[in-house]
Protein backbone atom coordinates (compact mmCIF):
# COMPACT_ATOMS: atom_id res chain seq x y z
CA UNK A 1 0.00 0.00 0.00
CA UNK A 2 0.98 3.58 -0.57
CA UNK A 3 0.45 6.94 1.49
CA UNK A 4 2.24 10.29 2.60
CA UNK A 5 4.47 11.11 5.80
CA UNK A 6 4.32 14.76 6.36
CA UNK A 7 8.27 15.40 7.14
CA UNK A 8 7.67 19.40 7.31
CA UNK A 9 5.12 21.65 6.47
CA UNK A 10 3.98 21.60 2.89
CA UNK A 11 6.03 18.30 2.39
CA UNK A 12 4.98 15.07 2.15
CA UNK A 13 7.01 11.69 0.87
CA UNK A 14 5.51 9.10 -0.54
CA UNK A 15 5.61 5.48 1.14
CA UNK A 16 5.30 2.58 -0.62
CA UNK A 17 4.62 -0.18 2.09
CA UNK A 18 4.30 -4.06 1.14
CA UNK A 19 3.51 -6.46 4.15
CA UNK A 20 3.64 -4.01 7.01
CA UNK A 21 2.19 -7.09 9.58
CA UNK A 22 6.30 -8.69 8.71
CA UNK A 23 8.04 -7.15 11.99
CA UNK A 24 10.77 -8.25 9.47
CA UNK A 25 11.49 -5.22 7.70
CA UNK A 26 13.20 -3.40 4.76
CA UNK A 27 13.53 0.19 4.09
CA UNK A 28 14.87 1.17 0.45
CA UNK A 29 16.26 4.09 0.09
CA UNK A 30 16.46 4.90 -4.09
CA UNK A 31 19.08 6.39 -5.70
CA UNK A 32 19.63 9.46 -8.53
CA UNK A 33 16.93 10.67 -9.76
CA UNK A 34 14.72 7.88 -9.15
CA UNK A 35 12.12 6.60 -7.13
CA UNK A 36 11.61 3.67 -4.88
CA UNK A 37 10.23 2.09 -7.72
CA UNK A 38 13.70 1.19 -9.22
CA UNK A 39 12.89 -1.95 -6.45
CA UNK A 40 10.57 -3.40 -8.10
CA UNK A 41 12.46 -6.74 -8.32
CA UNK A 42 12.97 -6.51 -4.84
CA UNK A 43 9.65 -5.70 -4.03
CA UNK A 44 8.55 -8.55 -6.36
CA UNK A 45 9.86 -11.33 -4.15
CA UNK A 46 10.57 -10.31 -0.97
CA UNK A 47 7.39 -9.43 0.76
CA UNK A 48 6.80 -13.04 -0.51
CA UNK A 49 9.70 -14.53 1.77
CA UNK A 50 8.47 -12.94 4.25
CA UNK A 51 9.87 -9.38 4.63
CA UNK A 52 8.11 -5.81 4.87
CA UNK A 53 9.54 -3.65 2.49
CA UNK A 54 9.34 -0.07 2.61
CA UNK A 55 9.88 2.17 -0.10
CA UNK A 56 10.72 6.15 0.48
CA UNK A 57 10.36 8.68 -2.38
CA UNK A 58 12.71 11.76 -1.33
CA UNK A 59 11.73 14.84 -1.61
CA UNK A 60 12.06 16.18 -4.77
CA UNK A 61 11.63 13.04 -6.73
CA UNK A 62 9.24 10.12 -7.72
CA UNK A 63 5.85 10.67 -6.30
CA UNK A 64 6.83 13.13 -3.62
CA UNK A 65 6.45 16.62 -3.03
CA UNK A 66 8.86 18.84 -4.41
CA UNK A 67 9.79 21.69 -2.42
CA UNK A 68 12.00 24.60 -3.70
CA UNK A 69 15.24 23.14 -1.10
CA UNK A 70 16.12 20.65 1.35
CA UNK A 71 18.16 18.77 -0.86
CA UNK A 72 21.27 18.35 1.67
CA UNK A 73 22.36 15.36 3.17
CA UNK A 74 21.90 16.60 6.57
CA UNK A 75 17.80 17.87 5.29
CA UNK A 76 17.38 14.41 3.39
CA UNK A 77 18.37 11.94 6.23
CA UNK A 78 16.31 14.11 8.76
CA UNK A 79 13.01 13.51 6.58
CA UNK A 80 13.98 9.96 6.41
CA UNK A 81 13.82 10.07 10.43
CA UNK A 82 10.54 11.96 10.29
CA UNK A 83 9.25 8.51 8.33
CA UNK A 84 10.72 6.22 10.68
CA UNK A 85 9.16 7.95 13.81
CA UNK A 86 5.75 8.21 11.94
CA UNK A 87 5.97 4.71 11.04
CA UNK A 88 7.61 3.56 14.58
CA UNK A 89 9.91 1.43 13.33
CA UNK A 90 12.82 -0.31 15.15
CA UNK A 91 14.89 -3.01 14.38
CA UNK A 92 15.24 -2.76 10.65
CA UNK A 93 17.57 -3.06 7.62
CA UNK A 94 18.80 0.42 5.80
CA UNK A 95 18.99 -0.28 2.44
CA UNK A 96 20.61 2.30 0.13
CA UNK A 97 21.18 2.50 -3.36
CA UNK A 98 23.78 4.87 -5.02
CA UNK A 99 22.92 8.44 -3.45
CA UNK A 100 20.50 6.56 -1.55
CA UNK A 101 23.56 5.26 0.07
CA UNK A 102 24.81 8.41 0.88
CA UNK A 103 21.97 9.66 2.51
CA UNK A 104 21.87 6.29 4.42
CA UNK A 105 25.31 6.82 5.59
CA UNK A 106 24.29 10.49 6.83
CA UNK A 107 21.40 8.81 8.62
CA UNK A 108 23.81 6.61 10.66
CA UNK A 109 25.83 9.29 11.63
CA UNK A 110 23.02 11.68 12.10
CA UNK A 111 20.41 9.30 14.29
CA UNK A 112 21.15 6.12 13.32
CA UNK A 113 17.89 5.39 15.34
CA UNK A 114 16.06 1.75 14.57
CA UNK A 115 18.50 0.74 12.06
CA UNK A 116 20.12 -2.98 13.06
CA UNK A 117 21.75 -3.18 9.78
CA UNK A 118 23.32 -1.37 6.96
CA UNK A 119 22.98 -2.52 3.14
CA UNK A 120 25.22 0.03 0.76
CA UNK A 121 24.53 -0.82 -2.85
CA UNK A 122 26.95 0.86 -5.56
CA UNK A 123 27.29 3.96 -2.68
CA UNK A 124 27.99 7.25 -3.87
CA UNK A 125 30.35 7.46 -1.18
CA UNK A 126 32.85 8.92 0.27
CA UNK A 127 32.53 11.38 -2.58
CA UNK A 128 29.73 11.82 -5.53
CA UNK A 129 30.63 13.69 -8.36
CA UNK A 130 34.03 15.33 -9.44
CA UNK A 131 33.93 19.05 -10.38
CA UNK A 132 33.60 18.22 -14.35
CA UNK A 133 30.68 15.28 -14.02
CA UNK A 134 28.82 17.65 -12.04
CA UNK A 135 29.09 20.58 -14.33
CA UNK A 136 28.27 18.22 -17.28
CA UNK A 137 25.14 16.77 -15.65
CA UNK A 138 24.38 20.17 -14.78
CA UNK A 139 24.61 21.83 -17.58
CA UNK A 140 22.34 19.16 -19.34
CA UNK A 141 19.83 18.39 -16.70
CA UNK A 142 19.20 22.59 -16.77
CA UNK A 143 19.13 22.48 -20.66
CA UNK A 144 17.90 19.38 -22.03
CA UNK A 145 16.91 16.75 -19.40
CA UNK A 146 15.40 14.09 -20.97
CA UNK A 147 18.79 13.79 -22.88
CA UNK A 148 20.74 14.05 -19.90
CA UNK A 149 18.62 11.20 -18.54
CA UNK A 150 18.63 8.82 -21.25
CA UNK A 151 22.54 8.98 -21.04
CA UNK A 152 22.17 8.02 -17.27
CA UNK A 153 20.34 5.29 -18.68
CA UNK A 154 22.89 4.13 -20.98
CA UNK A 155 25.62 4.57 -18.54
CA UNK A 156 23.37 2.64 -15.55
CA UNK A 157 23.44 -0.71 -16.65
CA UNK A 158 26.37 -3.40 -17.67
CA UNK A 159 23.74 -6.28 -18.52
CA UNK A 160 21.67 -5.92 -21.86
CA UNK A 161 18.64 -3.91 -21.01
CA UNK A 162 15.65 -4.21 -23.53
CA UNK A 163 13.81 -0.96 -25.50
CA UNK A 164 11.03 -1.20 -22.78
CA UNK A 165 12.72 -1.23 -20.16
CA UNK A 166 15.26 1.69 -21.18
CA UNK A 167 11.77 3.71 -21.65
CA UNK A 168 10.46 2.64 -18.05
CA UNK A 169 13.65 3.42 -16.15
CA UNK A 170 13.60 6.63 -18.38
CA UNK A 171 10.77 8.34 -17.24
CA UNK A 172 11.29 7.06 -13.67
CA UNK A 173 13.88 9.60 -13.87
CA UNK A 174 12.07 12.38 -15.55
CA UNK A 175 9.18 11.92 -13.14
CA UNK A 176 11.91 14.35 -10.45
CA UNK A 177 11.55 17.99 -11.02
CA UNK A 178 14.33 19.46 -12.70
CA UNK A 179 15.37 21.71 -9.90
CA UNK A 180 15.24 18.70 -7.35
CA UNK A 181 17.35 16.70 -10.01
CA UNK A 182 20.08 20.07 -10.39
CA UNK A 183 20.30 20.70 -7.00
CA UNK A 184 21.57 17.01 -5.72
CA UNK A 185 24.05 17.02 -8.61
CA UNK A 186 25.46 20.09 -6.49
CA UNK A 187 25.19 18.18 -2.93
CA UNK A 188 26.88 15.11 -4.75
CA UNK A 189 29.97 17.86 -5.77
CA UNK A 190 30.04 19.56 -2.88
CA UNK A 191 29.62 17.32 -0.08
CA UNK A 192 31.45 14.25 1.55
CA UNK A 193 30.96 11.88 4.24
CA UNK A 194 34.25 10.61 5.30
CA UNK A 195 33.89 11.97 8.52
CA UNK A 196 30.44 9.72 8.97
CA UNK A 197 32.06 6.34 8.36
CA UNK A 198 33.45 6.08 11.64
CA UNK A 199 30.20 6.34 13.41
CA UNK A 200 28.52 3.86 11.90
CA UNK A 201 28.16 0.40 14.61
CA UNK A 202 25.92 -1.74 12.94
CA UNK A 203 26.96 -4.60 10.58
CA UNK A 204 27.53 -3.13 7.12
CA UNK A 205 27.18 -5.11 4.04
CA UNK A 206 28.59 -3.43 0.52
CA UNK A 207 27.58 -4.07 -2.62
CA UNK A 208 29.27 -2.56 -5.91
CA UNK A 209 29.20 -3.78 -9.65
CA UNK A 210 32.56 -3.89 -11.12
CA UNK A 211 31.31 -2.51 -14.18
CA UNK A 212 30.10 0.52 -12.61
CA UNK A 213 30.64 3.30 -14.69
CA UNK A 214 29.01 5.92 -12.19
CA UNK A 215 30.74 5.06 -9.06
CA UNK A 216 33.92 3.46 -9.61
CA UNK A 217 33.87 0.11 -7.84
CA UNK A 218 37.54 1.48 -6.07
CA UNK A 219 34.87 3.29 -3.61
CA UNK A 220 33.78 0.58 -2.33
CA UNK A 221 36.65 -0.96 -1.41
CA UNK A 222 37.55 2.48 0.50
CA UNK A 223 33.95 2.28 2.44
CA UNK A 224 34.76 -1.53 3.22
CA UNK A 225 38.40 -0.08 4.68
CA UNK A 226 36.57 2.58 6.48
CA UNK A 227 33.34 0.85 8.04
CA UNK A 228 34.04 -1.26 11.08
CA UNK A 229 32.17 -4.74 10.83
CA UNK A 230 31.83 -4.30 7.14
CA UNK A 231 31.79 -6.92 4.33
CA UNK A 232 32.16 -5.93 0.28
CA UNK A 233 30.76 -8.39 -1.94
CA UNK A 234 31.35 -7.67 -5.89
CA UNK A 235 28.86 -8.05 -8.31
CA UNK A 236 30.88 -9.31 -11.35
CA UNK A 237 28.10 -8.88 -14.09
CA UNK A 238 27.18 -5.66 -12.99
CA UNK A 239 27.40 -2.09 -13.43
CA UNK A 240 25.42 0.77 -10.95
CA UNK A 241 22.16 -1.41 -11.02
CA UNK A 242 23.04 -4.64 -9.15
CA UNK A 243 19.35 -4.78 -7.61
CA UNK A 244 18.41 -5.34 -11.47
CA UNK A 245 20.92 -6.52 -13.14
CA UNK A 246 21.83 -9.87 -10.44
CA UNK A 247 18.82 -9.48 -8.95
CA UNK A 248 18.22 -13.34 -7.92
CA UNK A 249 21.71 -12.82 -6.02
CA UNK A 250 20.83 -9.56 -4.58
CA UNK A 251 17.48 -11.10 -3.27
CA UNK A 252 19.34 -13.75 -1.86
CA UNK A 253 22.54 -12.31 -0.71
CA UNK A 254 19.79 -9.66 0.93
CA UNK A 255 18.37 -12.44 2.89
CA UNK A 256 20.68 -14.44 4.00
CA UNK A 257 22.64 -10.59 5.39
CA UNK A 258 19.34 -9.99 6.98
CA UNK A 259 18.51 -13.45 8.53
Amino acid sequence: MGYFVAVESGVKLYVEDLNPESSKTIVFLHGWPLSHKQFEYQFDFLPFMGYRCIGIDWRGFGESDKPKDGYDFEQLADDIRKVVDALQLDNFTLVGHSTGGAIAIRYMSRHGFGVSKLVLVDAAAPVGFTEETAADFLTQTLNDRPKMMREVTENFFFQYITGPFSDWFFQMGLQAAGWSTAAIIITLRDETLYADLPKIHVPALIVHGVHDKVIPFAQAHELNQLIKNSQLVPFHYSGHGPFWEEREKFNELLRQFIG
